[in-house]
Order: structure tokens, then sequence, then C-alpha cells
């Protein structure tokens, strides 16, 4: 189980990310969940859809470099300690994390986390063992 995300390479320079933005939002894409990493040259946009194939194609006919990876996804109460049981988890396995990001449903009063591993198929076992919720789609 788990979730594909987007990610989208782009020159550091004012304006690019609003111009990706309208092209997606021209295609009628809502974008889910978003985090940006950047260094003085580019940035890297990391967001997940509900219809990522769509957005590929979007991207790359409009001149983008996106390509597509898999995240686990899981979803924890949104309370103190929540994320700290999974981390617990994956550090005792050594599975290690290469970056994630995370949003809360508040109406739900859970939270998302989506991480990027070394280990993928290890994760996701330890992570089932232990009862973690895993999700598939946001």
């Amino acid at each position: 189980m788990t979730v594909n995300q987007i990610a989208v390479f782009l020159e550091n320079k004012k304006g690019r990310l609003s111009e990706m933005t309208k092209v997606l939002g021209d295609a009628g894409i809502d974008l889910v969940a978003l985090t940006i990493a950047d260094t003085n040259e580019f940035g890297i946009v990391r967001f997940v859809t509900k219809d990522n194939e769509k957005v590929l194609r979007v991207l790359k006919d409009n001149g983008y470099t996106a390509t597509k990876t898999e995240l686990l996804g899981v979803e924890v109460s949104d309370v103190p300690g929540g994320l700290h049981e999974v981390l617990k988890v994956l550090g005792e396995n050594d599975v290690e994390i290469e970056y994630l990001y995370s949003f809360a449903r508040t109406h739900l009063q859970k939270a998302v986390i989506l991480f990027k591993v070394n280990d993928t198929n290890k994760a996701l076992i330890v992570l089932k063992e232990n009862g973690i919720n895993l999700i598939s789609a946001i």
C-alpha cells in the first residue's frame, strides 16, 4: 500500500512555481499535499494529486521535468506522539527515512504522513506487523 507522488524540478526563479500551478489549475488538477525543497539554483516541488498520470502528461506537455515516486502513506491520530510511534518502528527495524511530509485531516482528527524510505517493502512489512494504519490513496 503506497501513495504515488509527483516531483517537478524547477529553476529557482521568481514566478516559476506560480507558472506551474497555473498550468495544473488550468488542467483542473487539484493538489492534495505539497512540499518544496530548494537550493540556490533549483527547487524540487513534490506533491500528490488524485490523477498523477494526467499530471505527468500535462507537465511534460508544458515543458516541465517530472517524475513519479512511490511513498509510504500512514495515518495516525493527530495527537502529540502520533508521528513518534511510526518513527520508532521504522528506526528499530533499520528503515531509513529520506524525507517526509504530513498534513492533518482535521475533520477526522487524523494526520497523514508520507515517507520516502530506503526500503519500501521492508517498511510496509514492519508497519503492518506493528498495527500502523497504511493508506494507498489520499
